[in-house]
């Protein structure tokens, strides 16, 4: 196959670019994948750098991606950033796409936090019990307390 070494193995490029053609992947990520397929780090190196100045590989679209993505599931941005800065991205990057989210008109959280509720119970629940599994069904997809609150207090009213 033309651009393999011989031996048949595959060069970091390859499988990078067989690894990219699916999704969007972080740097970081990138690394792990193709340092978990044998390849040696300077090659890994020069291979992303390369891949990034052509536009290949982005942080930034992985972050928004990513981000985007997370939001149509449902999740919340305390999830969504920790997510994140797991798949190796900075405070700083990660700020930058919440806010273009947030531009765009994306991210509405409360809005977000009462829809997810909404949908995964049909009430408030009659008893402290129930409406404690409430709070750790939107806690535990990554809302804070004054979205959770929100999505308590509004999800099941006719004006939400």
């Amino acid at each position: 196959m033309l651009g393999q070494p011989s031996g048949g193995e595959s060069s970091p490029r390859d499988d990078a670019i067989r690894l990219l053609a699916r999704r969007e992947y972080s740097r970081h990520e990138l690394v792990e994948r193709l340092v978990a397929k044998g390849h040696e780090d300077e090659a890994i190196t020069d291979c992303i750098d390369a891949l990034a100045e052509q536009g290949l590989q982005s942080d930034t679209r992985f972050a928004e991606s990513f981000l985007r993505s997370r939001i149509l599931r449902g999740q919340g941005p305390l999830k969504i950033r920790l997510d994140l800065e797991r798949r190796g991205l900075d405070r700083e990057l990660i700020r930058h796409a919440f806010d273009e989210a947030a531009q765009r008109g994306e991210g509405d959280w409360f809005a977000l936090a009462r829809d997810a509720l909404a949908r995964r119970f049909s009430g408030p629940g009659d008893t402290p019990r129930e409406r404690a599994r409430r709070e750790r069904f939107l806690a535990g997809r990554g809302f804070d307390f004054d979205q959770v609150r929100h999505a308590l207090e509004t999800a099941w009213t006719s004006d939400a």
